[in-house]
């Protein structure tokens, strides 16, 4: 897909890309549809921790849980780049909902989208790409964040099935999940690409449950949960992929999962430099203040160079993820390459999007730190985006680790 970056003036505080046709309708209709179904509810759900039950509804009858997803399946078909303009839009309202459509979409979805086979994705993107089930994502583990190589959850062959046994941690929709994608191993002395498979596990299996559910600083009303196996009996036609190569699905997932975060995290920029422009507007005493200029500048300057980042990533991803669904054979540097550019887009993005929240909670003052004004619930929320889906740290060492090791000599 070819994306025209020329600007036009789409309101008083930023510019927008000029999108093809299909995404500039999409994303003006969820625009309208966050407006009046959405943003109003959103203070309510935070402050009293509770799952947007009625909303997420109402995505999932307009569709917005299949962005992705062929049409065959009831997806939207709007591949990647179109689920990342979802995400930012979302998350600009509010990153409670962009969390749990992000986790059911990119971590759940994609990969049976991916790596299933033909019975597999009839049987399961339907219900998913609907809205109809909500999906999770199990790989990490008490002991298995950012090593993720170091699960303990064990797949055990028993006739037809597999048991697998462990204990899946900080897992999104973990408590109200029906399908799960979980990571087993099931021979470790074969290596982390070897020895780890991916599994699609439905709750009504048996054997699964969510005893926990985490009390958390930000992104309140999206649920966060332990999950547990305990002889937990999967088909063995419920193998994701190819046995033993479950690592490497984890990985593509969460490369996608990085650019579409990157998204989200625009959206927080973006929501930033609105709140910053109307608050100066509206109080006019402080917009001589050479502080309060500096910060709105130095916020449009993070959200304009996020967007570039961010729909980049997007774009290479989707170019990613149509050869994949084709069954092509991707080169490892290629891979590498691509994991290098997402963790590169998650890890400026995410840190922008807090400097932003950050000084719009200057500018406002006594009022951005008050609840009401949406700020102090944005800058809660957004330090998550530093953490999940692969610490920032973690994000430095692979892409340090791919120009180091490949001896890239043009890593841009």
């Amino acid at each position: 897909m070819a994306i025209s970056i020329s600007l036009n003036r789409s309101s008083d505080t930023i510019y927008d890309y000029k999108l093809p046709q299909k995404y500039e309708l999409f994303r003006s209709a969820l625009r309208e549809f966050l407006r009046t179904e959405i943003s109003d509810t959103v203070e309510y759900y935070d402050k009293a921790e509770i799952f947007p039950e009625e909303n997420i509804k109402k995505f999932a009858k307009l569709g917005y849980f299949g962005v992705p997803i062929p049409r065959m399946y009831e997806g939207a078909e709007l591949g990647e780049f179109g689920y990342g303009l979802s995400i930012q839009e979302i998350s600009k309202v509010c990153s409670s909902h962009g969390t749990i459509i992000g986790a059911h979409t990119g971590l759940s979805e994609v990969p049976i989208w991916l790596f299933g086979n033909d019975e597999q994705k009839r049987r399961y993107l339907p219900d998913l790409a609907s809205g109809r089930k909500l999906g999770a994502f199990g790989l990490t583990e008490p002991g298995a964040g950012s090593d993720a190589a170091n699960i303990k959850t064990t797949a055990t062959k028993s006739g037809d099935h597999f048991l697998l046994d462990g204990t899946k941690q900080f897992i999104t929709n973990g408590d109200r999940a029906e399908t799960f994608v979980v990571f087993a191993a099931n021979d470790l002395s074969l290596g982390a690409y070897g020895g780890i498979t991916a599994f699609i596990v439905e709750r009504s299996f048996g054997g699964l449950s969510s005893p926990k559910v985490e009390r958390k600083m930000g992104i309140r009303a999206s649920t966060t949960a332990q999950v547990v196996l305990q002889d937990c009996p999967v088909p063995k036609e419920n193998v994701l992929g190819t046995f033993g190569a479950g690592l490497l699905i984890a990985l593509t997932a969460l490369d996608g999962g990085r650019a579409s975060l990157s998204a989200g995290a625009v959206g927080g920029c973006e929501s930033a430099l609105e709140i910053m422009i109307d608050w100066v507007r509206e109080h006019p005493k402080i917009e001589p203040l050479q502080s309060v200029r500096w910060m709105i500048a130095d916020t449009a300057i993070d959200a304009h160079v996020s967007r570039l980042m961010s729909y980049e990533s997007l774009d290479e991803v989707g170019l990613y993820f149509e050869r994949l669904s084709r069954g092509e054979k991707i080169p490892r540097h290629e891979r590498e390459a691509i994991s290098r550019h997402t963790a590169m887009a998650k890890a400026f993005c995410s840190e922008a999007a807090t400097r932003s929240i950050e000084r719009a909670m200057q500018v406002l003052g006594a009022a951005g730190y008050t609840e009401g004004y949406g700020v102090e619930r944005a800058y809660r929320d957004s330090v998550i985006a530093e953490i999940y889906e692969g610490t920032n740290d973690i994000q430095r060492l692979v892409i340090a680790r791919d120009l180091l090791g490949s001896g890239n000599q043009q890593p841009f």
